[in-house]
Parts: C-alpha cells; structure tokens; sequence
C-alpha cells in the first residue's frame, strides 16, 4: 500500500470533514477513501478518527499524525516543485519588492550578474519601506528584514543585520555620551518612522531587557535620512549595521551603548506559497542565497 496515498487521503478526510467529499476532491469512490484510511489505521495500530453518523472528528493520536503528515506532504510538494522548476529554464517577468537602502546598497549590484546567468527573465525592482502585499500587489517576490516567526509567507533566510545605536562623535562631545538607555530621552534623536515600536526603543542590556521611550526631534521614513542627520551632528539612531556599517569603520559615527544589544533581524527572500514556485523565482533565491552565502556579510 501506498503510505503517500494513504496520508494524503487521510488528509483529505480531515480537511472535508467527510468521507464523501474526500471522495469527491480525490476523485475516488467513497468505499477506496475508506479503505486507505481502516487500512492505515490497522498498519498504524491505532484508531485515527471518531466516526459517527453526523461527523468526524480527530482522535488525540489522529491530531498528532495530522500535522505530522501535513507536513510531509507539503514537504513532498515543495520538492517536487523545486525540481520541476529547476528542469526549465527561468523566463519572464520577475516583479520584485526590498527595502529602498537595502536595495540600493546591496541588490542593485547584484542584478547585472544575476541577469548574465538568467538572459531570459526581465526584472521588474520595486524599492520601497513599507510593508507590501506581494498577492494584492502583483510581487512574485519581496526581500523583507523583520522577525517572520509568525508570518503566512514562505521565507528563505538570507542574512541578518543588527540595529545599532550610534551618533557622530561631535554630537556626543557637544551633549555627552550616554551611560543608560534611559538618558536617550533627553537626547536629540532621530526616529525612523516604520519602526513597529515607534520611538520605544528596546535593548537587552547586562540585567536584561530595558526600553525606553525617546523623544525625537525628527521622524522620516527614510535610513538613509536618519544617517545623513546623524553624520550631521543632529542626534542619535537606531539604524541596521548594513547601513552605517562603513560610518563605525572610519569613526564618522560611533557605538553608543554597546553594552546594550537591540535587536538582531533576519534579511529573507519571501514568497506566496510553497506551491508551483516558478523557475524565475527558484532562479532568483538559489542565486541569493547563494551569494549571501559566500560573502557572509558582516556590513
């Protein structure tokens, strides 16, 4: 017996909540849907399902066995995916979405080589901070830097940054350098506007988690703009090692509080869903990954 046909029809079951119109969606007779699931459940050694006239429902061994199977059986789909779309060639065109610093910085010199290996596709790059919707949009796919923990996207992981908190070393000789995050609120400070704490700021500091509630003397939705102000001698920010990476090597800007770690994010390649991912797609994030790999950026 198929053990394949066995857990897909099982899954199909309990996503009807029928045998009838498990039979219906896999296109076999009532009778056959049975079949799989008694005869697993007699292989198994275990009573899967509660059966009654009105419904059906999982047992706490069937629930187990649900998930576990869902993803295998998503698993196995993926991997079918991944190698159907590898046997073509990546054509089309590909719309893309990243942040605009990040893209600027790190994409832009990318996409002549990636275009070099993959002649027939045309890129469509979309540079922008705001949190698109890739299906609502059009995206095929979106570079997001965030924590996905609880995302419906499917993500590939890319690297990561760490936020920083820094100044010019003019500003802090002129207003002092801080010795804890709760003097930030009396500093001059400059606030990105898509933070999703706003202008609380959050660190883990040597007796753990503190935040603090700053006072900024300017909001943008722009990083680069945030850096321009702090090379300016205007305050402190809170900017992604990415970007003011380079600053901290030649001493234009300076650590402030490195003893208080903020936040570490994930920079992926982010999708729809795992189902006929398109060989344009497949093409781009091997190719990503793939440099991200061997540069193992430390910005």
């Amino acid at each position: 017996m198929d053990r394949f046909l066995e857990m897909q029809t099982f899954n199909a079951v309990v996503d009807a909540g029928s045998f009838v119109k498990a039979a219906e969606a896999l296109a076999m007779s009532k009778a056959a849907v049975s079949r799989y699931v008694v005869d697993m459940e007699t292989r198994l050694g275990v009573r899967l399902l509660h059966r009654t006239t009105r419904r059906l429902s999982l047992t706490e061994e069937g629930q187990v066995f649900y998930g576990r199977s869902k993803e295998l059986l998503a698993e196995l789909a993926e991997a079918e995916d991944e190698i159907s779309s590898r046997s073509h060639a990546a054509s089309g065109l590909l719309r893309i979405n990243a942040p605009f610093t990040f893209g600027v910085l790190h994409l832009a010199p990318l996409w002549g080589a990636f275009m070099a290996q993959n002649p027939k596709v045309k890129l469509d790059v979309t540079l922008a901070d705001r949190l698109v919707d890739l299906v609502e949009e059009g995206y095929d796919m979106a570079i997001r830097i965030a924590s996905l923990e609880n995302s419906t996207l499917v993500s590939k992981r890319l690297a990561s940054t760490r936020m920083l908190l820094c100044a010019s070393p003019q500003y802090l000789a002129l207003h002092g350098t801080p010795k804890e995050p709760s003097e930030l609120a009396a500093h001059a400070v400059i606030s990105y506007s898509y933070w999703s704490t706003r202008d609380e700021w959050h660190f883990t500091g040597p007796q753990g988690p503190v935040s603090v509630k700053t006072n900024p003397c300017i909001h943008t939705n722009s990083g680069d703009t945030c850096r321009a102000a702090a090379l300016a001698h205007q305050g402190v920010i809170l900017q992604p090692d990415f970007l003011v990476g380079p600053d901290l090597a030649v001493g234009t800007l300076v650590e402030v509080l490195p003893q208080y770690r903020s936040l570490e994010l994930g920079i992926y390649a982010v999708y729809p869903t795992r189902k006929h991912v398109s060989a344009k797609v497949r093409a781009l994030i091997d190719f990503l990954a793939a440099h991200f790999a061997q540069t193992r950026p430390s910005w």
